[in-house]
């Protein structure tokens, strides 16, 4: 009889070894993930195809509103290979980029900054760099943001500042 019971208890263990290991390749492989997704596909907003640009490493989607009351204007960026989109500057730009090293990443929460206003400009840029998403929203409201807005260059090639009175 003993040697039942370890029989069985070696079942058991094997049998909840197998579920284990099924559940957690079922979490590995996203089961929420399509096929529409894979194939580059996607929803408006996700940085996919439906956004005109690729799931690719390094494609940006870039609009920037220069808070003069004119419309936003949306630019493209590809720099895989040779250089892409509609951006005005699209080799500086990727030149710049990759010269960076965190290019995307945002203010720290717990950042003191300077109080000062660079202006009514704002921009937005998603996508994908380094094979890494990037949703980055930028403004000139203080001086870390305008800091970080300075740093990207080429990259918002828009005239900044606070036009003077009178």
């Amino acid at each position: 009889m003993g040697s039942f019971v370890l029989t069985g208890m070696r079942r058991l263990l094997l049998l909840t070894l197998l579920s284990t290991v099924f559940v957690l390749a079922g979490c590995a492989t996203g089961a929420g993930d399509d096929a529409a997704g894979a194939a580059g596909g996607g929803t408006p907003g996700d940085g996919g195809a439906a956004d005109g640009i690729s799931q690719a490493d390094d494609d940006l989607r870039i609009e920037v509103d220069r808070g003069d009351g004119s419309p936003p204007e949306t630019w493209t960026l590809s720099c895989v290979g040779p250089v892409e989109g509609t951006h005005p500057e699209a080799e500086a730009a990727c030149a710049h980029l990759r010269g960076m090293s965190a290019p995307f990443a945002p203010v720290p929460a717990d950042a003191m900054c300077t109080e000062q206003y660079g202006g009514a400009q704002t921009a937005r840029i998603t996508g994908r760099w380094g094979g890494e998403p990037v949703d980055l929203e930028l403004s000139r409201v203080d001086g870390c943001r305008i800091a970080q807005w300075d740093a990207l260059g080429p990259v918002l090639p828009v005239p900044v500042g606070v036009e003077p009175l009178g």
